[in-house]
């Protein structure tokens, strides 16, 4: 079947709804995504093209409000079931965070809007809040507590990969809440340093959720920090200069 060939529709910013310079002889199988500079994520095959969204081809993301689509595995990828690791594109809500919480493998994002990411650092005992540009990926070792949050006002599209685990995994994403309850266990709380999951040796969940609730903490004080105006400025020329190249 040929690709379907329409004028594409304007949408927000003026940007087409549709991935620009879709090749007519698309092979089947073969998709293209435009992740656009104001959030959306464009979606096309030789069938033609669609807008991906929380109505469909999407999964709750860890919190309410937060969503993934996954390109390599799903959500119930595991040690005992396998794929080598987990890639979706996830999508953040305009000036929110994610519960703190850390992973069972290690974790890479990629982000392509203003961001930031609140991660404990065990070695200096405090929280660092690192400041994320488009374009820019993070790598998070495994069992290190984190939260990734959205600084500006519209949504964030990331590209998010875990080794080993799918968000069905009760090891994806461990919070304080998952962490204490783990602790108050018989055996939960060994004494000695916080180990990772990946290794098989036990894991300190009560030193795991003071980290977290130390995390918690600081965006409850802190907040989100917002965008500086030179960067808001750069996100209208990004979706400008999205608009012009898209455009025939």
């Amino acid at each position: 079947m040929a690709a379907r060939r329409v004028r594409p529709a304007r949408g927000r910013d003026g940007i087409p709804d549709e991935p620009g310079r879709v090749p007519r002889d698309l092979p089947g199988g073969v998709e293209l995504y435009h992740l656009r500079p104001d959030g959306g994520i464009l979606l096309a095959d030789r069938d033609g093209s669609r807008e991906l969204g929380p109505e469909r081809e999407f999964l709750r993301f860890i919190d309410d409000g937060q969503f993934a689509h996954y390109l390599v595995g799903d959500a119930a990828t595991s040690p005992e079931r396998p794929s080598n690791a987990t890639v979706k594109l996830g999508v953040v809500g305009p000036r929110s965070a994610f519960t703190p919480h850390a992973h069972g493998g290690e974790h890479f994002v990629l982000s392509l809007g203003h961001a930031s990411c609140g991660l404990y650092d065990e070695t200096r005992g405090r929280v660092a809040d690192i400041p994320l540009m488009p374009g820019m990926l993070i790598r998070i070792p495994e069992m290190m507590p984190h939260s990734f949050a959205n600084r500006g006002d519209s949504p964030l599209t990331i590209l998010a990969a875990n080794t080993g685990y799918g968000i069905d995994h009760e090891d994806y994403a461990i919070t304080a809440d998952e962490a204490e309850r783990r602790a108050a266990a018989p055996g939960g709380s060994p004494s000695g340093g916080r180990t990772a999951l990946a290794a098989d040796l036990l894991t300190d969940y009560r030193a795991l959720a003071a980290e977290l609730r130390d995390i918690e903490r600081a965006q409850r004080v802190h907040g989100i920090a917002a965008t500086t105006v030179r960067e808001r400025l750069a996100a209208r020329l990004r979706r400008v200069a999205a608009a012009l190249e898209a455009d025939r």
